[in-house]
C-alpha cells in the first residue's frame, strides 16, 4: 500500500475535474481503505447524500447505498429531488452515518464522485440490482464514479488522522495534533 505522512494542512478535497473510477477499481488500488469504508457504511442503513440544487446550493438527504458487483449503487424513489438533482448535475458527496454518540467508532468516511443513471431500457442491470436489493418499483438507479475517498479518525487519543485517496494517486495521510 502506498501511504505517506504529510504535514501539509491543505485539505482542499473538492477537485473533481479528474476522471472517476468504479468502486471495484478503487478497491483494487486500495483494498485496506476500501474495506474500512465498506464496514463503516455497513454499520448503519441510512447515510447522508449531498447533491446540488438547480440554483447550485447544497441539498442533503438520507439514502441507503449498496456495494454490489464492484460498483457503489444509489437507488431512489421515482421523481425524488435527489434523483432530479443528480440528473441535472451528477456530482455528489456521501457521508456514512456516524452512529450514536460522539465516539464515531471506525472513524468518519466520505465518498465523492459522479452518479450516472442506469437507463430504464438497461433491463439486465436493473434486474440484477433489483434481485439483490428488492427496491420498491419503479425506481431510479445510479452507479457511481468515485473521485475521492476520505477517512478521518483519531489515533492514540492524540492525533486526528485524515486518509485521502483520489484516482491515480496513492493514499495521502495527514496527521494533526
Amino acid at each position: 500500500m502506498s501511504t505517506h505522512t504529510d504535514t501539509d494542512t491543505d485539505t482542499d478535497t473538492d477537485g473533481r475535474e479528474g476522471t472517476g473510477v468504479t468502486w471495484g477499481a478503487f478497491t483494487a488500488a486500495e483494498p485496506d481503505l476500501a474495506r474500512t469504508v465498506e464496514e463503516r457504511f455497513a454499520a448503519h442503513t441510512h447515510h447522508v447524500l449531498a447533491t446540488l440544487r438547480k440554483d447550485g446550493s447544497p441539498r442533503t438527504t438520507g439514502l441507503e447505498v449498496r456495494f454490489l458487483d464492484g460498483e457503489l449503487w444509489f437507488g431512489m424513489m421515482p421523481g425524488s429531488m435527489k434523483a432530479l438533482d443528480l440528473r441535472r448535475d451528477p456530482r455528489f458527496s456521501l457521508q456514512a452515518n456516524p452512529g450514536e454518540g460522539t465516539t464515531m467508532g471506525g472513524g468518519d468516511v466520505r465518498i465523492a464522485g459522479r452518479a450516472v443513471e442506469v437507463p430504464e431500457d438497461d433491463t439486465a442491470t436493473r434486474a440484477r440490482y433489483a434481485e439483490e436489493v428488492e427496491p420498491p418499483e419503479p425506481f431510479h438507479l445510479f452507479r457511481t464514479e468515485v473521485t475521492e475517498v476520505v477517512r478521518t479518525s483519531v489515533e492514540d487519543e492524540k492525533y486526528l488522522v485524515v486518509r485521502l485517496w483520489k484516482p491515480g494517486a496513492p493514499v495521502r495521510t495527514l496527521k494533526r495534533t
